[in-house]
């Protein structure tokens, strides 16, 4: 028999069924959820990996939030669509009452969402972020006013791209890469080469992640020229260090270097936009983003540079944390320091398995410590 969706998303993540129960416990108790027994949930996984049975409600969105993954990916049906001309008459009058402060709670929503990200992970927004990402979609493809429009398509680029990078961070590839590509049609309906520019050099890592650096650093290059005319300092300043950041990935040390120098030249002395909620490159942020790309390269002064930056990044930024200690793991590997590389992994896992960072736990496995076969951390 072949195996489910539900049960390949399972072992590509590397969940024992024990595991996947006990996080469906922990996430039915947060939200407040009746389940079933662990016994019983044994058992009913076990079916619904077989196929044997189809998973209801309420589980579907425990195993959506668990596993970061969309009803398509878990092999979840669709939702029954009423696509009558009554539907559309409901839905078209519903879209006529979007005003300008109905898109301030959108944004709200989306801003609210970066601050829990940024402290918990993607856990407990990736579902949440695809509900709003609806909303909006459902709003704007339903609306006749072009002002409009623009408003709700600023809202769900914004939205579609916090939601490619949880998606990217859960190891969501795929639905990571169809959210920026929403990001990147909504910015141009919203008719913002910021916007576009921003969404088209985050799609990018999605290509690193998979190998193809080369196309990324094409990608970035390109997110650059869009934004060389009418983008603030600081996005520019953001998309050079992204640039730099694939240029490393691809090996191209001088490239990489430039990149960065051009970054710390664009930065404005007030690195905070309020038209950039989503940019955030004071306190150490580009600093660390620099040590990140020269551990990419080898670089000895990586440590230095990594470890001037911990201790002055806002307590509020675990994920930029875990990905920090992951690099300052690598970093020392590469400088032959067994036990501080081994020490900064094992906080480094700590950290991500917290707040559910299969991106930071997949480059942790990877990691091959002085000394040792393969990554112990």
């Amino acid at each position: 028999m072949a195996e489910t969706r539900l049960q390949v998303v399972r072992k590509q993540l590397g969940y024992s069924a024990d595991n996947v129960i006990r996080m469906l416990l922990r996430r039915a108790e947060a939200l407040d959820i009746p389940v079933m027994t662990p016994a019983s949930l044994k058992t009913k996984l076990s079916r619904w990996e077989n196929g044997h049975e189809t998973v209801s409600q309420p589980y579907r969105r425990l195993f959506r939030d668990v596993y970061g993954r969309t009803d398509p990916e878990l092999g979840f049906p669709p939702e029954p669509d009423d696509g009558d001309a009554a539907e559309l008459r409901s839905r078209l009058a519903m879209a006529r009452h979007v005003d300008a402060e109905t898109v301030d709670v959108f944004r709200r929503q989306i801003n609210d969402a970066r601050h829990v990200d940024r402290r918990f992970g993607g856990i407990t927004l990736l579902d949440q972020l695809r509900s709003t990402i609806q909303q909006v979609e459902g709003l704007l493809s339903y609306n006749t006013v072009s002002s409009q429009r623009e408003s709700l398509a600023g809202a769900l680029t914004e939205a579609s791209t916090l939601a490619g990078w949880e998606a990217l961070d859960r190891n969501a590839i795929s639905q990571a890469w169809e959210h920026y590509e929403r990001a990147k049609a909504a910015a141009r309906e919203a008719m913002s080469p910021a916007l576009l520019a921003h969404a088209t050099a985050e799609q990018a890592f999605v290509l690193i992640d998979i190998g193809e650096s080369s196309a990324a650093v094409e990608q970035l290059a390109h997110a650059r020229k869009l934004a060389e005319q009418a983008a603030p300092p600081l996005l520019r300043a953001w998309l050079a260090a992204a640039h730099g950041e694939g240029l490393a990935s691809a090996g191209q040390r001088e490239g990489a270097l430039r990149a960065f120098d051009a970054a710390d030249a664009l930065l404005p002395a007030d690195p905070v936009d309020a038209a950039l909620p989503f940019l955030f490159l004071g306190d150490s942020h580009l600093d660390r983003w620099r040590g990140n790309a020269l551990s990419k390269l080898g670089e000895p002064e990586a440590i230095d540079q990594l470890t001037d930056a911990l201790p002055r990044l806002p307590a509020a930024f675990v994920r930029a944390r875990t990905g920090l200690l992951v690099d300052l793991a690598f970093a020392f590997a590469a400088a032959g320091d067994r036990d501080a590389a081994l020490d900064h992994s094992r906080q480094a896992r700590r950290l991500a398995s917290q707040i559910k960072s299969d991106r930071q736990l997949r480059r942790l496995d990877g990691l091959i410590l002085p000394g040792s076969a393969a990554g112990a951390a």
